[in-house]
């Protein structure tokens, strides 16, 4: 049974529209570019050719991978009113034992950007936050040890 990829309404709608313009403007680009290195002659010696051709095998790369992704792709983030924590949900959480107030989007695993505060479902505070409410305070293990975080809001923001 293939694993399903619970992502956000959000997180769908970009790889679509990657995806979209991977098909529409990128492939078409890459096509002209492959073109005109072929009328500069001897295509053995030729790094335009070379280089686009290149490219044009990761763009095709990144859309079997995005197509893969999409054929089992599930929106989770869908709000069921009991303001229980899940995927789609921003929480304000803090460290009780540093005291740092941390800030995460939960996201799904397709997802992930912990650059711009995305963490994942899967990720170990992730999936401890799951079912939760603000208030609540969570024991997350990792294998630097195990670390208790209280929820000071989630909101659907």
């Amino acid at each position: 049974m293939e694993k399903k990829n619970l992502m956000t309404r959000e997180g769908l709608k970009k790889l679509e529209d990657e995806l979209s313009d991977l098909k529409e403007n990128k492939r078409k680009e890459i096509s002209k570019k492959i073109g005109e290195a072929r009328e500069q002659g001897d295509l053995s010696e030729n790094a335009e050719y070379d280089a686009a051709k290149d490219e044009q095998g990761k763009i095709e790369d990144r859309i079997a991978e995005i197509e893969e992704i999409l054929k089992h792709a599930e929106v989770a983030d869908e709000d069921d009113g009991t303001g229980k924590i899940n995927i789609g949900y921003t929480v304000k959480l803090l460290d009780l034992e540093y005291k740092d107030e941390l800030t995460y989007k939960l996201v799904g695993s397709t997802e992930t950007d912990s650059l711009h505060g995305k963490i994942s479902n899967e990720s170990p505070v992730g999936h401890a936050l799951i079912g939760h409410v603000a208030g609540d305070t969570v024991e997350v293990e990792t294998e630097a040890g195990t670390f208790q975080y209280k929820i000071l809001e989630a909101s659907r923001a």
